[in-house]
């Protein structure tokens, strides 16, 4: 899918969430308490943080895999396929699932 209409997608999404603030001007990305859980990467595929058994579950249901990024796999992030992206209904139950994992992790202390 053409990177702007990820974008486009993934900031509808990001917009029902008005406690999540989307960041990041050349890759847009979602953290939570220091942890990055959601991003959009150069080729417009969507990285989503889940847990383990989410994870299992999200890739077995939709056929993904993990997401890898500059030639290395990101082990908790799945790749969300363009249909599932272009579905904000049934794809805001994995990024609330996605919230709530990162919520769970200990808070990281950022620079602002």
């Amino acid at each position: 899918m053409e990177w702007q209409r990820s974008l486009d997608l993934y900031e509808n999404l990001v917009k029902l969430f008005p406690n999540i603030e989307r960041k990041g001007k050349t890759m847009p990305y979602t953290s939570l308490n220091g942890h990055m859980f959601s991003f959009i990467n150069k080729e417009g595929k969507m990285g989503l943080r889940l847990a383990e058994v989410e994870r299992t579950k999200f890739i077995h249901s939709f056929n993904s895999s993990l997401m890898e990024q500059h030639g290395r796999i990101m082990k908790e992030y799945i790749i969300v396929p363009d249909q599932l992206l272009k579905d904000t209904d049934k794809l805001t139950k994995y990024f609330e699932k996605s919230i709530k994992y990162v919520s769970s992790l200990k808070p990281k202390i950022t620079k602002e």
